[in-house]
């Protein structure tokens, strides 16, 4: 079958990264992802630039948003910083051709009623000015997590689905996130359809962990406790683009992806 794969890559020099590991797409972060702040883009030329080269490469790009966004929050300091930074986000994300944006599903607190959190990820689509889709990315842990488990994946989706703009909300299923979450890999695209109706994107990796460990801890292919099976299967049936993200060289990963699936 014919699936487009790629890995997380560093902006500055996208293109070179990607002929290296053999990636057919690239996934980027636009500003540091620890950090509020949006620094001019980190390459030669620009946002147009980057556009042209990873264009003229046949590149599809994603942007990641930062790790510190959490629309859902209920604390003021934290949620409309988060909202404000994604939109820069969202802007620059436009500006250098990105199929879309991944957003971790973000949490509430133990004193919170979930349901504000959900309704604040729906204010949050509501105010967003993009046309570049926001791809909601299910979370490993945390038991007040929006998009950790199903049931809570199905109520923020019913959430977002009465936004203005909601038709420009997709999702990304990360497989270590899944099985670090208590998702069934064996059943978790037709889960997740069932609930979204569809899965735009594929964050493939390993689990250095256990089922169920809520830890968000990426190994190689092969080198974690996820079954290959498992891993090829949610691919397969996905059939979205796949990103790729273990630090180090990824190339063996998309090489072992790849035959697998060829198979």
């Amino acid at each position: 079958m014919s699936v487009q794969i790629g890995a997380h890559v560093d902006l500055s020099d996208a293109v070179a990264q990607a002929k290296s590991i053999g990636a057919d797409v690239v996934q980027v972060f636009l500003s540091d992802p620890q950090a509020w702040k949006v620094p001019p883009l980190d390459h030669p030329g620009g946002a147009e630039a980057f556009r042209e080269e990873t264009a003229a490469a046949g590149l599809g790009v994603y942007v990641h948003a930062p790790y510190v966004i959490n629309v859902a929050s209920t604390n003021n300091r934290i949620r409309i910083p988060s909202r404000k930074l994604l939109q820069q986000i969202m802007t620059g994300a436009e500006a250098i051709g990105a199929r879309g944006v991944v957003v971790h599903g973000g949490h509430v607190t133990a004193k919170d009623d979930p349901a504000v959190g959900f309704d604040n990820w729906r204010k949050a689509i509501d105010a967003l000015e993009t046309d570049v889709p926001v791809l909601v990315e299910n979370t490993a842990g945390g038991d007040f997590s929006m998009a950790r488990r199903l049931e809570r994946i199905e109520q923020l989706w019913a959430a977002v689905m009465q936004a203005n703009g909601a038709e420009n909300v997709g999702f990304t299923l990360d497989t270590c996130h899944a099985w670090a979450g208590g998702i069934d890999l064996a059943t978790a695209v037709d889960d997740i359809r069932a609930i979204t109706g569809r899965i735009d994107l594929v964050h493939a990796n390993d689990s250095r962990d256990t089922a169920g460990s809520g830890a968000d801890r990426h190994a190689h292919f092969g080198e974690g406790n996820i079954p290959p099976e498992l891993l090829v299967g949610v691919v397969a049936a996905a059939g979205a683009p796949v990103v790729c993200e273990t630090h180090g060289d990824m190339g063996p990963d998309i090489a072992w992806l790849r035959e697998r699936l060829a198979a």
